[in-house]
Parts: C-alpha cells; sequence; structure tokens
C-alpha cells in the first residue's frame, strides 16, 4: 500500500477557477468529480485516494456543482467517477419513474444510463433529503410529518438549493404529493451553511436539508417523517464511466461502499462540518481504520 500524506491528497485537486476547466490528466488517469456540497466532497476524496492507493492515477476535481452540471461532465468525459445518490439519480433520469426499493431503482437507473456508463453497487450507507423545521416551530404547529405542514406552508417561506425549486424531490414533489404550496422558496445552498444558518436564524421556516446532515442533531433540529416516500431510497452509489474506470477500478469503489453504513457516514460528516477538519484528512482516516489503503 501506498503511504498517502496529506499534502499528496490535495495536490491532487483541480485548484481554483473553473473545477471543469480543461484538465492536464492523460487519458489513463481517473478524474474523480464531486458535487458542491461537502458529503458528497468528502466520498470523491475516499474514492480518489483509496483508487490513488491502488496504484490508479488520479485527479479530483471537487465541489463542481449540481447534478445536472455533474451529469453532463460525465457525458463529455470530463468526469470519470462521481459519488451519486441512486434514487435522486434515478428521479432526474426520469421524474416520472416512483421507484421504492434499493433493487428496482438500481434496475431502472441501469437501463436509463448511457452504454459508457454504470452505478456500481449501492452502499448500506443512505442521505435522503429531508424538510426539516426548529423544534421551536415544530412545537409551536404540531409538526411531525411533511403533511403537517399544510396548516402553515402558506406563509412560510422555504429554503434549500436553488434546484429545489425545480426537482420533483423538492419543492415539485411536496406540492404534487402533499398539496404544499409556500408563501416563497429562497435559494440557499445544498444543505449547507447558508441554509442551516438561514434555518436557525428564522429566515426560513422550513428547509431541505439532508438526512445525514450532522447538524440536525447538533442544532435540535425536526427532520419531519416522510409518509408518501417522496423522497425515496437513496443509497450511496458510485457512478463510473466503463471506458475510462477498469474493472479493477470499480471493485475498489465496491469495497469502499460496502464498509460504508448510514451511521459512519453522519459522524465522519460531522468532522468536516462542524469541526472543520479537512475532507482528505477525514477520508484517509477512515479508510485506514477499515483496511482499505
Amino acid at each position: 500500500m501506498t503511504a498517502l500524506t496529506v499534502s499528496s491528497l490535495t495536490a491532487c485537486g483541480s485548484g481554483d477557477g473553473d473545477p471543469l476547466s480543461a484538465s492536464s490528466a492523460d487519458e489513463d488517469t481517473i478524474i474523480v468529480g464531486s458535487a458542491n456540497f461537502l458529503e458528497n466532497e468528502l466520498l470523491a476524496q475516499m474514492y480518489a485516494i483509496a483508487l490513488e492507493d491502488s496504484g490508479f492515477d488520479v485527479e479530483t476535481k471537487l465541489n463542481v456543482g449540481s447534478r445536472e452540471i455533474l451529469f453532463g461532465a460525465m457525458e463529455d468525459g470530463s468526469i470519470d467517477v462521481l459519488p451519486e445518490y441512486n434514487g435522486a439519480l434515478l428521479s432526474y433520469l426520469d421524474v416520472k419513474d416512483k421507484s421504492t426499493t434499493t433493487e428496482t431503482v438500481g434496475a431502472a437507473v441501469a437501463e436509463l444510463l448511457p452504454e459508457d456508463m454504470k452505478i456500481l453497487e449501492p452502499s448500506p450507507a443512505e442521505d435522503k433529503n429531508t424538510v426539516a423545521v426548529t423544534q421551536k416551530t415544530a412545537d409551536a404547529n404540531g409538526l411531525e410529518t411533511i403533511a403537517d405542514l399544510d396548516s402553515i406552508a402558506g406563509s412560510t417561506v422555504f429554503g434549500g438549493a436553488p434546484e429545489d425549486k425545480e426537482r420533483y424531490q423538492g419543492l415539485v414533489g411536496l406540492k404534487e404529493v402533499y398539496g404544499l404550496t409556500f408563501k416563497s422558496f429562497r435559494p440557499l445552498d445544498a444543505a449547507g451553511p447558508l441554509t442551516i444558518t438561514a434555518l436557525a436564524n428564522g429566515d426560513v421556516g422550513a428547509a431541505i436539508l439532508y438526512s445525514t446532515t450532522p447538524e440536525i442533531e447538533d442544532r435540535g433540529f425536526v427532520a419531519l417523517t416522510d409518509p408518501e416516500n417522496v423522497f425515496g431510497v437513496q443509497n450511496v452509489t458510485p457512478l463510473v464511466n466503463t471506458d475510462s474506470v477498469p474493472k479493477e477500478a470499480q471493485d475498489v469503489l465496491d469495497e469502499i461502499s460496502a464498509a460504508l453504513d448510514t451511521e459512519t457516514l453522519t459522524e465522519l460528516n460531522a468532522r468536516v462540518q462542524i469541526d472543520k477538519t479537512d475532507s482528505a484528512v477525514v477520508a484517509k482516516e477512515w479508510l485506514e481504520e477499515k483496511g482499505l489503503i
């Protein structure tokens, strides 16, 4: 196994500026990308570090943007490996498909992907969208489920990532399934500090966070249950370009997925998001602990 240092891990990043700018990597280099939120960056660091330790040339393009941008980057070859969430990916590919189990979601995604893309084995680790409110709001309005928001939605500002306004697993699904129409929508970030601070300060009355967002517990927020399963299953699942990611590399990624569970992912997120530890450090230490590097 390669002795990896923190400096070597951060050095494989794409640097400042446009994360999808032209790469100097040769055709044998595996480019690992991530969405613009910390958990996805953490997962991408796990993938990159483990692949590099296994002898592959790796480059990272982190904090690229939303799925809409990332999928295009996968299609044009700018990115070869991406940490995905199987249910959200299916909703992106076919908003009408309401498969609700890991197996049916995986099968549906496999049918819809281009020939040169493949989802690997889903991890037990799952990270769903969730609608969160403060404990004060929940107590004052008797909120336990998303459906309970009906009594206050018309006077409530809803917060989330900009793309949540148009996604089924966002305002579209909340209106279609639960009949919720909010006073207004405030575009913030993807379950990040802008959204968390806006919710805590009362600038928004409800917001989309992720079920593994450590601030839900740390800030005493209430994650409302989703009885109609709008947010579906959301297993962490690597998405790869089969033309540039060989079977041996895919096996490395599958080993990471098998070793990760939801509780662990939440704990690792807390180290990055609350303790402010560098994601590469957290990823490397966990991989070492699990014997994956």
